[in-house]
């Protein structure tokens, strides 16, 4: 696969597609989402937490926040076992997959792609890796806000779980092409319209 051919228009088709959500969706989304996150919990809208990025390199990553309070920083919990901090808004930004709006800004910003793979904490991808060590080629990827892992199996809440996502994400890594991309994306909108996400 010549890499320039499929590299430079998913860069083009990123940055495109972004904006458009941003000033289409997210200028009034973001607004309307932290003031009811605002009354509910009394914090502000949005969570950030630092995640592994193409080639190793960390960045922050945005969501609208689902839960109540900050986890610490080395929290090694998983989703499942955070669930009694998840508010009534958070569950409803969850199976609607409304909270990984923001990470359209990451990819504006080039820290990920729309279709990519999961983007780990650090402490996760070590552990998939020491189990998959293929998976340490996924570093040659930025992470995207949506996957085939994330189609088809949504949020993980525990390590066996990231382990078999990480297997679509390699099945990912061995079928780069637009097309590809197209149909994770369309997979992706059916998902979310019919509120699959967990």
């Amino acid at each position: 696969m010549n890499k320039k051919r499929y590299i430079i228009p998913k860069r083009v088709f990123d940055s495109i597609f972004s904006s458009i959500i941003i000033i289409t969706v997210l200028s009034w989304l973001t607004p309307l989402v932290a003031i009811i996150i605002f009354f509910e919990t009394g914090e502000r809208a949005f969570f950030t937490q630092q995640r592994v990025g193409k080639n190793g390199s960390a960045f922050n990553i945005f969501k609208f926040k689902s839960m109540r309070g900050k986890s610490p920083v080395n929290d090694p919990l998983l989703s499942k076992d955070e669930a009694a901090r998840i508010t009534k808004f958070g569950y409803f930004l969850r199976k609607y997959r409304i909270d990984e709006f923001p990470q359209f800004f990451n990819v504006l910003r080039g820290d990920m792609s729309v279709v990519g793979p999961r983007p780990e904490r650090q402490l996760f991808l070590d552990e998939i890796i020491a189990h998959v060590p293929k998976y340490k080629e996924i570093q040659k990827l930025k992470p995207g806000i949506t996957s085939i892992g994330q189609v088809k199996y949504g949020y993980a809440d525990n390590l066996d779980q990231m382990l078999k996502r990480a297997r679509y994400d390699l099945i990912y890594l061995d079928n780069l092409s637009l097309f590809t991309d197209f149909k994770v994306i369309l997979s992706t909108i059916k998902v979310v319209l019919e509120g699959k996400g967990r």
